[in-house]
């Protein structure tokens, strides 16, 4: 074969891949998705798990207005820069049309911000920062957990009915635990006028020295504790605690603990009697968990976390954000997300035009141990639109998109 038959027979070769790629991308929507997946596995394995499950039934019905929905997923190592160095990754190179994920705080605002400059829609999943859809908020950034504002406003009213005046604090020192210890006494201060302060105990998040910790809060006599702390540091102040007394005649009102994720690698070390926020999907009846977990636990042999439900819901509302919208149009997608309504294993939700927060809701209850590991009793689950701040109040809040 001559060099200029070589030439053309190469450049046709090449041709063809690059039409082939081409009608491949026209056929397929390529969205990416960013998480600290190394640095948090307890949340972020089952959340995973959830959003391939929607993906599969999506792309199993026939995608979404006839395309296919494909993900390509990035660690971001738990540091808002590498958080910000994979997004631009993702965009340049694999070409995404828009973004979801985060799980920290501080990752959840750089991408916000990243979102904002590049104008590129995002569905903030996990990280509860208010400062997501308030005072960082943007039309192209919605978030569909319940916010931190959120969830301690379903604890508050637990908190007050017990009556205790003296309460401790402990919580992570970033973003998100420095906004719940914040808005638990701001809370907690209008419900109950006379209550004290007396111990705050901020700690490394991921190093927790739970020995001085719990020393602390046990020298300033509290009545009652807010914990906020989550994941391994849980199982530190947990077990140090027990081994101390901190617990022993003194209520407990704690922030995410009731969630598998955190609550089942305790066993039979969990602790009982706390008033949590969690998921108990063994006992909750409805015919929109019993269709999750039965699906989850077909595909996975395992039953789902809490992180399940979030990477599944997130999927979901993404996949009902495109038909509406159309389009991946960011400005499009983002104006279709406003109002927008989407059914999930919690039941059906919507996400506020107002700040792009969605209602999902969370179940608060008390844990208890059974055959060696906690559980939850007691519960209910409070919608999220109910602990929401007025129209007038996110005004005041939010800046003007």
């Amino acid at each position: 074969m001559t060099t200029r038959a070589r030439w053309i027979s190469t450049l046709t070769v090449s041709l063809t891949l690059s039409v082939s790629a081409l009608a491949a991308s026209a056929e397929t929507i390529k969205i990416g998705e960013i998480n600290s997946y190394k640095a948090q596995p307890a949340f972020l394995g089952p959340y995973k798990n959830g959003w391939n499950l929607a993906l599969d039934q999506i792309n199993a019905a026939g995608g979404v207005n006839g395309k296919q929905l494909e993900v390509v997923s990035r660690d971001d190592n738990a540091n808002p820069g590498d958080t910000i160095r994979v997004a631009q990754e993702l965009i340049a190179r694999e070409q995404v049309q828009l973004l979801f994920g985060g799980y920290l705080s501080n990752t959840g605002l750089a991408l916000t911000d990243f979102a904002k400059q590049k104008k590129i829609f995002f569905l903030a999943a996990e990280p509860l920062t208010d400062k997501i859809v308030w005072a960082d908020g943007n039309k192209y950034t919605y978030r569909l957990r319940p916010s931190t504002y959120m969830q301690v406003a379903m604890l508050v009213p637990e908190a007050a009915k017990l009556k205790k005046k003296r309460w401790a604090l402990v919580y992570p020192n970033y973003e998100y635990g420095q906004s719940a210890a914040a808005t638990f006494k701001k809370l907690l201060q209008a419900a109950q006028p006379d209550v004290q302060f007396v111990a705050e105990q901020a700690t490394p998040l991921g190093n927790v020295d739970a020995g001085a910790v719990t020393q602390a809060l046990a020298d300033a006599k509290p009545d009652a504790i807010f914990n906020v702390l989550f994941a391994a540091d849980l199982g530190k102040f947990v077990r140090e605690g027990n081994t101390r007394g901190l617990f022993k005649d003194r209520s407990v009102v704690s922030l995410l603990t009731g969630e598998p994720d955190y609550l089942d690698p305790l066993g039979a070390e969990a602790p009982t009697g706390w008033i949590v926020t969690g998921y108990p999907w063994y006992s909750i009846d409805t015919a929109a968990n019993k269709t999750f977990v039965d699906a989850y636990r077909a595909k996975y042999h395992d039953y789902p976390r809490l992180g399940s439900v979030v990477g599944y819901s997130a999927m979901m509302s993404i996949a009902d954000g495109l038909k509406k919208a159309g389009s991946t149009d960011p400005d499009k997608l983002a104006a279709a997300f406003k109002g927008l309504k989407v059914d999930t294993p919690f039941g059906p939700i919507s996400y506020r035009a107002q700040d792009n927060q969605s209602t999902m809701g969370a179940f608060v209850g008390v844990t208890a141990l059974k055959d060696g590991k906690g559980i939850m009793t007691s519960y209910r689950y409070i919608d999220g639109a109910s602990v929401q701040p007025s129209d007038a109040e996110v005004k005041k809040l939010r800046p003007a998109d």
